[in-house]
This record gives C-alpha cells, structure tokens and sequence, in this order.
C-alpha cells in the first residue's frame, strides 16, 4: 500500500515511534530494531533506569533521537497523560507499537483479583485507549503504522491462562477489525502473536517452562523483526514461526474443548 518499501528504511528515517512496554525483552529488540531503520523513538515502560541505559545505546549505535518516558500505563488515567505529554513535546507520533503487557499462571479462581485487573487494564484497556488516541492523529495526516502484540494463546482457550489468553484474543480480534476499518487510509494495523519468547514473559507469569515451551522458544529479536517487517507491508496479522503457525493451523480443525485439554497439557507438561 502506498509504494513504502518493504524493509522500511526510506519509509522510517527521522519517523518517530512510541514504544511502550520498551524496558526489556520484545520491547526492547522492537526499539532497536526501528532506530536500526532511522526511526526516532519515545520509549515507555515503568523501569527508568533501563529505558535511559537503552536510549544511550540506541542514541549512541544508530544517531537517532529518543525520549524517555517512564510511565505505569496500568495506572488510572496514564494513557491520557502518556498522549498529552508526546503531544506537547510536537512530535508527531507515525508508528505506534503497543507492547506493553504480561500474563499470570494459575488457576484462574486462584489468581489475586488485584493483579489480574491490574493485567487486564494493561493489555486490554491500556492498549485500547493508545490506539484510539493515536490513530485519530494519524488519520488526520493519512500515514501510520499500528503494531498490537498479542499471543499465540489468543486463538484459543487457554486453561492456565484463562484472563491472558481471553485478553490477547480481544487484542487479535480488536487489531484486525481495526485494520480493515482503515483499509481506505494510509494508517494500517498489524497484530503480531508470538509463542514462547526469550523474555521474562515466564518469570513474570510465574510459570516454570513447560517441555512444549522450551522446545518451541523463540528468540526475541527474532519475533520483533517479523513483527515490524509484516508491519511494513501492512499485514493485518502474523504469527511468528513455523511450529506456531502450524499450531494455530491444526487448532481450527479441533473441536474447542479438545483444544482447550491440549493446551492444559502442553502449558503443564514437564
């Protein structure tokens, strides 16, 4: 769409991306990959200290401009401060990578009530709020790109993971309906849903891996260059790898309930 090359270096340099969820793991390999490109950068994610030691690399390696933000985006109304403040500052915001987000294990009575609101207010309503406010600056310049990551988990039941499971399918579903409302518009959205990734996505979750997760990881750097490359080409939605797109492929022939026991058995085989 738009003639924008496929690997995105014309396209991105001097562009300016807000990165949240950008302290560690796919967040971080997001940002260097787009200041790899050109591409200027607001990093946002609680821990300041990693986000300033990150922009030191990225300023010093690659020469771009980034801003540091540090920001709890589950907090009540951190999205509206987050838009104001970039907004404020004039720069124009042409990419949007929400990436913030974790997930809890456990049986799903079991989980603390707080942190799993504190969860679904990240990845559901945090990344909702951003996408609506930038996208409507997007349109109004007819350029932009909108990356959502959700998970592999987001195609089916995923006892476990119940909440994060059902919160990365509304991020799925949400991004590409998004995407074909903007099919007419220079702005596009993609949605990128990884497996197992070398990230502290299971130290967080408090998951020790399971035998399907360590055969199946994915290196994180990996996953974030699929996800900005499909990105580019406007692709409404990705799943990285070949044994991951093959899961999802043989999930759909499945019947939901057996869906749901695989997925049981291979988040809790060791």
């Amino acid at each position: 769409m738009n003639g924008e090359p496929a690997d995105g270096r014309d396209t991105l340099r001097e562009r300016h991306a807000v990165v949240t969820g950008s302290s560690s793991g796919l967040g971080v390999e997001f940002a260097r990959d787009l200041a790899r490109r050109g591409c200027d950068l607001t990093l946002v994610a609680r821990r300041e200290d990693r986000l300033r030691t990150l922009r030191e690399e990225l300023t010093c390696r690659h020469g771009v401009n980034v801003f540091v933000v540090p920001t709890d985006l589950a907090a009540p109304s951190a999205t509206q401060h987050l838009y104001e403040e970039v907004k404020e500052s004039g720069r124009p915001v042409d990419i949007l990578v929400n990436n913030a987000g974790f997930g809890l294990y456990g049986e799903a009575v079991e989980i603390p009530w707080e942190r799993e609101k504190s969860m679904l207010d990240l990845d559901i309503v945090a990344l909702a709020h951003l996408t609506k406010l930038f996208t409507k600056d997007m349109l109004s310049r007819n350029f932009g790109f909108i990356l959502q990551v959700a998970s592999i988990g987001a195609y089916q039941p995923s006892p476990t993971y119940a909440s994060y499971s059902a919160a990365k399918s509304y991020v799925l579903h949400f991004g590409e309906a998004l995407d074909y409302e903007l099919r007419n518009t220079g702005v596009s959205c993609t949605v990128l849903s990884p497996g197992i990734t070398a990230t502290e996505f299971l130290e967080v979750s408090g998951q020790q891996a399971s035998l399907y997760q360590r055969l199946a990881v994915m290196q994180s750097a990996e996953v974030a260059r699929i996800g900005i490359e499909s990105m580019l080409k406007r692709k409404p939605s990705v799943v990285p790898g070949r044994l991951n797109a093959a899961t999802i492929f043989l999930n759909r022939l499945l019947p939901r309930r057996l869906s749901a026991a695989i997925s049981y058995r291979l988040m809790t085989m060791r």
